[in-house]
């Protein structure tokens, strides 16, 4: 079966369990999902925009740093991909396809973008998930040579980096400690949880949108590794959508699986279950 012939969400849940999963494909994907129009056409262009970028870059360039450069006065300088602080209020901004067209985006989806036409062209480039805040790497880890494509991919001093991550944690950046467990190359699947998970709180201060939070907590629900308690925000959703048996039903079985360990949570789950069940009368 060709790919495009299977359903979306079928297709993502194949290509999360991939041997090495397409960070570009999930992410294009979770576009679809918000806007079915788009299709396999709109996700084959979107692939071929991150092709035509890695072309645009420069030849036989050498070394991390060179490669940071590279990307940065490509993407950031000739193209204007970068982020404000208004990204934050648009759900597009967590949208490959429409980041692409728009060239603006939340850190994390500029971060795909440079991490995506960075490996097409052969870069030795990887996320850095920083607490409350999303860069790229280049080469060796140990080298710490870190870009920020949300500022149009300017380079990151170790000040800048305790800075960042200051401002996440509320330590200050002089007790920030900058260990190396900060800077390993985040996993796709990591990178699409946190996509998802970043989706999920836009539409939580939107309480009409829980269309958007549905689909949203389904696909992470499709990714191999992901919370449990993921089942139960489902189950509350479909609660809050007027689907009460159906959420009722999940709320009792999320409550079975988690009765051996935490028989207090299982029972206040039960009693929710409940009154969801007497919103019926």
């Amino acid at each position: 079966m060709r790919p495009e012939s299977v359903d979306p969400r079928h297709r993502f849940a194949l290509e999360a369990r991939a041997d090495r999963p397409d960070l570009a494909t999930l992410c294009l994907l979770v576009g679809a999902e918000a806007d079915p129009a788009l299709g396999e056409a709109g996700i084959d262009a979107a692939q071929a925009e991150l092709d035509r970028l890695a072309g645009l870059l420069p030849f036989g360039v050498l070394g991390a740093r060179a490669w940071a450069v590279a990307l940065a006065e490509l993407l950031g300088e000739r193209c204007g991909f970068e982020g404000s602080p208004a990204e934050y209020q648009r759900l597009d901004s967590s949208l490959l396809p429409v980041v692409l067209r728009r060239r603006r985006g939340l850190p994390i989806l500029l971060s795909v973008v440079w991490m995506e036409v960075a490996r097409r062209a052969g870069a030795p480039v990887y996320g850095v998930a920083l607490p409350g805040h999303f860069v790229v790497g280049f080469g060796d880890p140990g080298e710490r040579i870190l870009a920020d494509p949300f500022s149009g991919g300017r380079l990151l001093t170790s000040a800048d980096t305790a800075l960042l991550v200051s401002g996440a944690t509320g330590v200050t950046p002089a007790d920030t400690a900058l260990d190396d467990a900060l800077f390993a190359p985040a996993d796709p699947l990591d990178i699409v949880l946190r996509v998802l998970n970043n989706i999920r709180a836009w539409a939580a201060t939107r309480p009409e949108r829980t269309d958007v939070a549905l689909w949203a907590v389904e696909l992470s629900l499709l990714l191999p590794a992901h919370p449990a308690r993921l089942r139960y925000d489902r189950a509350q959703l479909l609660v809050q959508r007027g689907e009460f048996l159906q959420g009722a039903t999940e709320m009792e079985e999320y409550a079975e699986v988690v009765a051996a360990v935490e028989p207090s949570t299982a029972e206040a789950i039960r009693r929710r279950a409940r009154a969801a069940r007497a919103m019926l009368n």
